[in-house]
């Protein structure tokens, strides 16, 4: 029956539902099997014709939230880094916390002199004889994609500081590359251009190996925004303070007094931190 069924994308097409992307989605949440199947079996009994994809979330959202806390956290993932907004500079300090974990020395922005003018670098990271120059494009509208005049345009900027680079003392042996992460998506032309200059690309499900869910996934670095136990308002008092990661909190506790939040809640927050804190 559910195969007959179509649903609208954010992006506005219509395809048929398809029962399996809902299980994939719901067992990277670690939900037990069980509990999949049930929120399957109730989601199918409440779809219709024209249904949205951001409407069946929803309904998965609510009762994997019912039933545990962490695996709805996991679950939000990819609207909790929506939530990093409405700046862009809690995306970017975020990015700055994958690559650090990864073995980076990172800074986040920075002014840097290129061969011809002055570049605002969103991230910059360095490790071993790699360096890169690394823009974040933050968009708060999950329909919304990197388009091509993206990359062409971090590309340029990218040469020139690569000019500059290389007159550096130890940098002839250096391979610079520069950098687009975007928490939406890269259309094809993007991705072609890119490819074809030899561009860094990293998106939210792109490349597989290495896009910011498969990373997230790994190193446990979930925003703080993907807590079910904090409101909207005490997210955004952590982040302009420029705490971005679950991991953050778990390892300072008395952030959460520093923003006025009662001891009664502190127990579930961290215990929910202390969860997302962990790997695959």
């Amino acid at each position: 029956m559910e195969n007959s069924i179509k649903i609208v994308k954010y992006s506005g097409d219509i395809v048929e539902f398809n029962v399996e992307k809902l299980i994939n989605s719901l067992r990277r949440s670690q939900a037990s099997e069980e509990l999949i199947q049930q929120i399957v079996e109730q989601v199918k009994g409440q779809l219709y014709d024209g249904i949205t994809t951001k409407k069946i979330y929803q309904m998965a959202f609510k009762m994997l939230k019912g039933k545990s806390r962490a695996s709805a956290s996991r679950y939000k993932l990819k609207k909790a880094i929506m939530e990093l907004g409405p700046t862009g500079f809690p995306f970017e300090k975020f990015v700055g916390k994958i690559l650090g974990h990864e073995g980076f020395q990172t800074e986040v922005g920075v002014i840097i002199q290129g061969h011809c003018v002055k570049h605002e670098v969103d991230v910059t990271a360095l490790k071993d004889n790699r360096h890169y120059m690394i823009e974040c494009k933050y968009h708060s509208d999950q329909g919304r994609f990197c388009n091509v005049k993206i990359p062409l345009y971090i590309q340029s900027r990218f040469l020139d500081v690569e000019k500059q680079w290389e007159k550096q003392p130890g940098h002839e042996t250096k391979f610079h590359q520069g950098w687009v992460y975007t928490n939406t998506r890269f259309t094809t032309d993007a991705i072609q251009y890119g490819t074809c200059m030899g561009l860094g690309l990293v998106s939210w499900n792109y490349p597989t190996n290495n896009s910011l869910k498969y990373r997230i996934d790994q190193s446990g670095l979930h925003p703080l925004t993907a807590l079910t136990t904090l409101t909207k308002a005490e997210k955004s008092r952590l982040l302009d303070k420029g705490i971005v990661l679950c991991k953050e909190l778990h390892e300072n506790p008395d952030l959460l007094e520093k923003i006025g939040m009662p001891k009664s809640r502190h127990k579930n927050i961290l215990e929910d931190s202390e969860e997302l804190c962990r790997s695959h």
